[in-house]
């Protein structure tokens, strides 16, 4: 059996194979069909400095190749999490990570700060993509200086290891992650997801609630590869890839492109034991090809 862990900054993961925050709950909610601990890490849900109603329904819609998305960050708030999630989840031996959004830098800062004090979270990873509330809602993620504003604020606050999720929606995503790199992030994650629509031509409306939404699925692939090709090249920091992922095979893509480590995503509301098999079908892979280690096809291409 090939040695599979890797290391996100000082965080080490035993497998390179996380789940993509938004698509596993808070990892419980999977305990029936996963052994948890065997998971390289766990992201949580978005978490708020507030609880979030989130958007109205209809906010999911499939689509030929993938699912489109406009939940809108539902979830109690972060002292709901530290009180009721954190006491049981902080057991299982395997590395959670709480997803940490917001409206300003303030609050992304604060939210970060209350959980850097959970013992047993061991990294945050920001979403970057939320409406910047000063700004008449554009995203921090498209602009280097939002992105910076971000990760400078949370970083003064938070001591343990930050990754930061980047947006795809941006003219040069490599220059976004080398801003959040020089403020002081141990590592990004690419991509999230593509702003999408669908249309109800019987009802001429769209089928979103708010008109659009993030697509995610096997249909983002071939953009997520490219852009973590490309962020791996202009940052010394790890890369975490995802987006698309639902094989071994397509994990292995991304890891020979540069991630050191890969989230599963849309695949988990197919097969909610997909994780397990990319793990195990990564090392039979390595196995098949003489190799000791995962680290010996990182950056491979």
């Amino acid at each position: 059996m090939a040695h599979l862990n890797v290391k996100i900054n000082h965080l080490e993961l035993k497998n390179p194979v996380m789940t993509a925050s938004g698509t596993f709950g808070y990892g419980i909610e999977f305990e029936d069909f996963v052994d948890l601990s065997q998971l390289g890490g766990i992201i949580v849900k978005g978490t708020t400095l507030q609880s979030r109603e989130g958007n109205d329904y209809p906010r999911m819609a499939e689509t030929a190749m993938g699912m489109l998305n406009c939940v809108g960050l539902q979830n109690k708030g972060v002292d709901h999490f530290c009180s009721h999630i954190y006491p049981r989840i902080k057991d299982i031996d395997t590395h959670f990570i709480v997803n940490v959004s917001g409206s300003s830098p303030e609050d992304y800062a604060e939210c970060a700060a209350r959980v850097d004090a959970l013992e047993r979270i061991p990294a945050i990873e920001l979403n970057i993509s939320c409406p910047n509330v000063r700004q008449g809602g554009m995203a921090f993620g498209v602009t280097t200086h939002g992105a910076a504003s971000v990760v400078k604020a949370v970083r003064e606050r938070y001591h343990k290891t930050l990754i930061v999720k980047l947006s795809p929606n941006v003219t040069d995503i490599a220059d976004i992650a080398r801003a959040c790199e020089a403020e002081g992030a141990d590592s990004v994650s690419l991509i999230n997801t593509l702003m999408g629509m669908a249309v109800d031509i019987e009802r001429r409306r769209p089928v979103l609630s708010i008109a659009t939404g993030g697509l995610s699925g096997p249909a983002v692939k071939p953009v997520a590869l490219r852009m973590v090709w490309q962020v791996a090249k202009a940052v010394k920091i790890p890369v975490i890839g995802l987006g698309g992922i639902c094989s071994a095979e397509d994990a292995i893509e991304f890891l020979m492109v540069g991630a050191t480590a890969v989230e599963v995503g849309t695949a988990n509301f197919l097969d909610p034991t997909v994780t397990i098999k990319i793990r195990d079908g990564i090392n039979q892979w390595l196995d098949n090809h003489g190799c000791t280690s995962v680290s010996e096809i990182i950056g491979a291409i």
